[in-house]
Protein backbone atom coordinates (compact mmCIF):
# COMPACT_ATOMS: atom_id res chain seq x y z
CA UNK A 1 0.00 0.00 0.00
CA UNK A 2 2.88 2.16 0.97
CA UNK A 3 4.38 1.45 -2.78
CA UNK A 4 1.42 2.33 -4.27
CA UNK A 5 0.84 5.95 -2.64
CA UNK A 6 4.90 6.60 -2.87
CA UNK A 7 4.27 5.70 -6.69
CA UNK A 8 1.05 7.99 -7.26
CA UNK A 9 2.67 10.74 -4.97
CA UNK A 10 5.78 10.49 -7.84
CA UNK A 11 2.93 10.74 -10.44
CA UNK A 12 1.70 13.71 -9.61
CA UNK A 13 4.85 15.71 -8.12
CA UNK A 14 6.80 15.18 -11.62
CA UNK A 15 3.67 17.48 -13.85
CA UNK A 16 3.10 19.16 -11.02
CA UNK A 17 6.98 20.15 -11.19
CA UNK A 18 7.37 21.10 -14.72
CA UNK A 19 4.21 23.03 -14.85
CA UNK A 20 6.15 25.18 -11.59
CA UNK A 21 9.09 25.21 -13.65
CA UNK A 22 8.08 26.34 -16.94
CA UNK A 23 5.32 29.23 -15.42
CA UNK A 24 8.18 30.62 -12.91
CA UNK A 25 10.37 30.37 -15.99
CA UNK A 26 7.90 32.22 -18.46
CA UNK A 27 7.07 35.04 -15.64
CA UNK A 28 11.01 35.31 -14.67
CA UNK A 29 11.64 36.43 -18.23
CA UNK A 30 8.35 37.90 -19.22
CA UNK A 31 9.74 41.03 -17.07
CA UNK A 32 12.97 40.72 -19.20
CA UNK A 33 12.53 43.04 -22.85
CA UNK A 34 14.60 42.21 -25.73
CA UNK A 35 17.39 44.39 -27.30
CA UNK A 36 15.25 44.57 -30.42
CA UNK A 37 12.07 46.26 -28.94
CA UNK A 38 10.24 43.50 -31.25
CA UNK A 39 6.18 42.38 -30.11
CA UNK A 40 6.00 38.60 -29.67
CA UNK A 41 3.63 39.10 -32.66
CA UNK A 42 6.07 40.92 -34.83
CA UNK A 43 8.80 38.06 -33.83
CA UNK A 44 6.20 35.79 -35.22
CA UNK A 45 5.82 37.89 -38.92
CA UNK A 46 9.52 38.30 -39.05
CA UNK A 47 10.27 34.59 -39.11
CA UNK A 48 7.55 33.92 -41.06
CA UNK A 49 8.33 36.38 -43.83
CA UNK A 50 11.60 35.21 -43.55
CA UNK A 51 11.10 31.54 -44.25
CA UNK A 52 8.29 32.66 -47.28
CA UNK A 53 5.61 31.53 -45.31
CA UNK A 54 3.30 35.40 -46.28
CA UNK A 55 -0.24 33.01 -45.99
CA UNK A 56 0.61 31.95 -42.17
CA UNK A 57 -1.59 34.37 -40.29
CA UNK A 58 -1.17 35.46 -36.54
CA UNK A 59 -3.88 35.49 -34.05
CA UNK A 60 -4.33 37.30 -30.39
CA UNK A 61 -5.81 34.25 -28.34
CA UNK A 62 -7.20 34.80 -24.55
CA UNK A 63 -5.14 32.69 -21.70
CA UNK A 64 -1.91 32.57 -20.53
CA UNK A 65 0.48 30.05 -22.10
CA UNK A 66 -2.21 29.03 -24.51
CA UNK A 67 0.19 29.75 -27.59
CA UNK A 68 -0.11 27.37 -30.35
CA UNK A 69 -0.06 26.71 -33.79
CA UNK A 70 -2.97 25.49 -35.73
CA UNK A 71 -1.90 23.66 -39.29
CA UNK A 72 -5.59 23.27 -40.07
CA UNK A 73 -5.62 27.15 -41.22
CA UNK A 74 -1.94 27.87 -41.17
CA UNK A 75 -2.25 30.09 -38.07
CA UNK A 76 0.42 30.91 -34.89
CA UNK A 77 -2.13 31.51 -32.36
CA UNK A 78 -0.46 33.84 -29.36
CA UNK A 79 -1.88 34.51 -26.17
CA UNK A 80 -1.75 38.47 -25.55
CA UNK A 81 1.16 38.78 -23.02
CA UNK A 82 2.88 36.86 -25.88
CA UNK A 83 1.85 38.89 -28.57
CA UNK A 84 1.77 42.63 -27.39
CA UNK A 85 5.44 42.40 -25.28
CA UNK A 86 8.66 42.70 -26.41
CA UNK A 87 10.03 40.39 -23.49
CA UNK A 88 12.14 37.26 -23.58
CA UNK A 89 9.77 35.34 -22.78
CA UNK A 90 7.76 36.65 -25.66
CA UNK A 91 10.15 36.48 -28.37
CA UNK A 92 11.12 32.52 -27.29
CA UNK A 93 7.54 31.44 -27.34
CA UNK A 94 6.40 33.38 -29.95
CA UNK A 95 9.52 32.17 -32.03
CA UNK A 96 8.55 28.21 -30.62
CA UNK A 97 5.01 28.27 -32.38
CA UNK A 98 6.53 29.40 -35.95
CA UNK A 99 8.85 26.57 -35.75
CA UNK A 100 5.89 24.26 -36.28
CA UNK A 101 4.47 26.38 -38.80
CA UNK A 102 8.33 25.60 -40.60
CA UNK A 103 7.69 22.35 -39.50
CA UNK A 104 4.24 22.05 -41.64
CA UNK A 105 5.76 24.47 -44.36
CA UNK A 106 8.85 21.24 -44.55
CA UNK A 107 6.71 18.45 -44.00
CA UNK A 108 7.98 17.54 -41.07
CA UNK A 109 7.97 13.46 -40.61
CA UNK A 110 7.41 13.82 -37.08
CA UNK A 111 5.19 16.49 -37.21
CA UNK A 112 3.14 14.11 -39.78
CA UNK A 113 3.05 11.17 -37.52
CA UNK A 114 2.03 12.58 -34.66
CA UNK A 115 -0.86 14.28 -36.66
CA UNK A 116 -1.84 10.80 -38.40
CA UNK A 117 -1.81 9.41 -34.56
CA UNK A 118 -4.48 12.62 -33.19
CA UNK A 119 -7.78 10.61 -34.14
CA UNK A 120 -6.23 7.06 -32.03
CA UNK A 121 -4.70 9.37 -29.24
CA UNK A 122 -7.66 10.69 -28.57
CA UNK A 123 -9.68 7.49 -28.42
CA UNK A 124 -7.12 6.10 -26.99
CA UNK A 125 -7.47 8.70 -23.66
CA UNK A 126 -11.09 8.75 -23.57
CA UNK A 127 -11.36 5.19 -23.63
CA UNK A 128 -8.15 3.38 -22.17
CA UNK A 129 -8.93 3.86 -18.45
CA UNK A 130 -12.63 2.68 -19.07
CA UNK A 131 -11.94 -0.50 -20.65
CA UNK A 132 -9.48 -1.16 -18.01
CA UNK A 133 -11.06 -0.58 -14.90
CA UNK A 134 -13.76 -2.51 -16.49
CA UNK A 135 -12.05 -5.58 -17.26
CA UNK A 136 -10.16 -6.10 -14.09
CA UNK A 137 -13.81 -5.29 -12.20
CA UNK A 138 -15.62 -7.75 -13.93
CA UNK A 139 -12.37 -10.47 -14.47
CA UNK A 140 -12.15 -9.61 -18.33
CA UNK A 141 -8.83 -9.30 -19.00
CA UNK A 142 -9.28 -9.21 -22.89
CA UNK A 143 -11.14 -5.98 -22.10
CA UNK A 144 -8.26 -4.88 -19.89
CA UNK A 145 -6.03 -5.79 -22.64
CA UNK A 146 -8.30 -3.81 -25.34
CA UNK A 147 -7.67 -0.58 -22.39
CA UNK A 148 -4.01 -0.73 -22.49
CA UNK A 149 -3.81 -1.44 -26.34
CA UNK A 150 -5.51 2.11 -26.50
CA UNK A 151 -3.41 3.80 -23.48
CA UNK A 152 -0.53 2.75 -25.80
CA UNK A 153 -1.47 5.23 -28.33
CA UNK A 154 -2.17 7.62 -26.33
CA UNK A 155 1.37 7.22 -24.78
CA UNK A 156 2.91 6.68 -28.46
CA UNK A 157 1.45 10.28 -29.70
CA UNK A 158 3.30 11.75 -26.54
CA UNK A 159 6.57 9.88 -27.38
CA UNK A 160 6.17 11.12 -30.84
CA UNK A 161 5.08 14.84 -29.22
CA UNK A 162 8.89 15.11 -28.11
CA UNK A 163 10.80 15.28 -31.15
CA UNK A 164 8.43 17.32 -32.63
CA UNK A 165 8.67 19.95 -29.08
CA UNK A 166 12.32 19.83 -29.21
CA UNK A 167 13.14 20.68 -33.10
CA UNK A 168 10.25 23.47 -33.18
CA UNK A 169 12.35 24.78 -30.53
CA UNK A 170 15.75 24.44 -31.66
CA UNK A 171 14.28 26.19 -34.81
CA UNK A 172 12.91 28.82 -32.62
CA UNK A 173 16.42 29.30 -31.44
CA UNK A 174 18.42 29.27 -34.82
CA UNK A 175 15.53 31.68 -35.95
CA UNK A 176 15.82 34.30 -33.23
CA UNK A 177 20.19 34.89 -33.24
CA UNK A 178 20.09 34.42 -37.31
CA UNK A 179 17.64 37.52 -37.52
CA UNK A 180 19.27 39.02 -34.74
CA UNK A 181 15.81 39.29 -32.96
CA UNK A 182 17.94 38.53 -29.38
CA UNK A 183 21.51 38.90 -29.11
CA UNK A 184 24.21 36.79 -27.49
CA UNK A 185 23.37 37.27 -24.38
CA UNK A 186 19.88 36.91 -24.83
CA UNK A 187 20.07 33.92 -26.23
CA UNK A 188 20.86 31.79 -22.94
CA UNK A 189 17.77 33.29 -21.21
CA UNK A 190 15.47 32.60 -24.49
CA UNK A 191 17.33 29.00 -24.57
CA UNK A 192 16.10 28.75 -20.42
CA UNK A 193 12.62 29.72 -21.42
CA UNK A 194 12.29 27.06 -24.33
CA UNK A 195 13.96 24.30 -22.19
CA UNK A 196 11.57 24.61 -19.30
CA UNK A 197 8.34 24.49 -21.98
CA UNK A 198 9.96 21.10 -23.30
CA UNK A 199 9.90 19.74 -20.23
CA UNK A 200 6.29 19.62 -19.83
CA UNK A 201 6.21 17.37 -22.24
CA UNK A 202 9.26 15.03 -20.69
CA UNK A 203 7.41 14.77 -17.93
CA UNK A 204 3.91 14.27 -19.09
CA UNK A 205 5.70 11.43 -21.48
CA UNK A 206 7.35 10.02 -18.85
CA UNK A 207 4.29 10.08 -16.45
CA UNK A 208 2.18 7.98 -19.41
CA UNK A 209 5.22 5.53 -19.85
CA UNK A 210 4.99 4.81 -15.89
CA UNK A 211 1.24 4.09 -16.26
CA UNK A 212 1.44 2.23 -19.41
CA UNK A 213 4.30 0.17 -17.42
CA UNK A 214 2.18 -0.51 -14.39
CA UNK A 215 -1.07 -1.00 -16.38
CA UNK A 216 1.27 -3.79 -18.32
CA UNK A 217 2.26 -5.48 -15.22
CA UNK A 218 -1.49 -5.77 -13.32
CA UNK A 219 -2.33 -7.78 -16.56
CA UNK A 220 0.76 -10.10 -16.44
CA UNK A 221 0.44 -10.49 -12.58
CA UNK A 222 -3.09 -11.40 -13.31
CA UNK A 223 -2.71 -13.52 -15.90
CA UNK A 224 -0.49 -15.66 -14.22
CA UNK A 225 -2.61 -15.98 -10.98
CA UNK A 226 -5.01 -17.61 -13.65
CA UNK A 227 -2.53 -19.77 -14.98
Amino acid sequence: MLQFLIYMAILMLIPLWAQMKVKSTYSEFAEVANSSGMTGAQTARKILDDNGLYDVTIREVPGTLTDHYDPRDKSVNLSSDIYHNASISGTAVAAHEVGHAIQDANDYTFMRIRSALVPVANLGSNLSYFLILAGFLFGVMQLATLGVIFFAAAVLFQLVTLPVEFDASGRALRQIVTLGIVQDNEQKQAKKVLSAAAMTYVAAALVSAMELARFILMIVMSNNREN
